[in-house]
């Protein structure tokens, strides 16, 4: 059985040339991963779906997100869209950063991740 297995371990260096297996992943196709992106100055009136409507334009949309007050329902301005590429990411801010949207400026860039917040007190 070991012999059968150092054999064909031998056999695969042959067919691959001896190469490295990071020569062989960096031949790979990239894959493409969604990319998030921060949207603010979103009109209080406008819904997710007017927000992926909108950014479809630049791209696919894999979702929108508007943040909501969590009291009142309210929108807070502000939310997320995810665009299903890089290329797509980097259209929207490109078409959106600085552009008015139903009467206010949006401000489109990459979304950082969301940093630790410590236990909040209720007032």
């Amino acid at each position: 059985m070991f012999l059968s297995n150092l054999v064909n371990v031998s056999l695969i260096r042959v067919e691959l040339g001896q190469r490295s297996t990071k020569e062989l992943l960096s031949n790979q196709q990239p894959t493409t991963m969604s990319q998030k992106l921060y949207v603010g100055g979103i009109p209080y009136s406008s819904t997710e779906d007017d927000l992926k409507n909108y950014f479809a334009e630049a791209g696919e949309v894999v979702s929108a997100t508007i943040i909501t007050d969590r009291y009142t329902g309210r929108s807070r301005g502000f939310g997320f869209v995810e665009m299903a590429d890089e290329d797509g990411a980097k259209k929207a801010i490109e078409l959106f950063d600085g552009k008015e949207y139903e009467g206010r400026k949006l401000t489109v860039n990459i979304a950082r991740p969301r940093e630790e917040r410590g236990d909040r007190q209720a007032a």
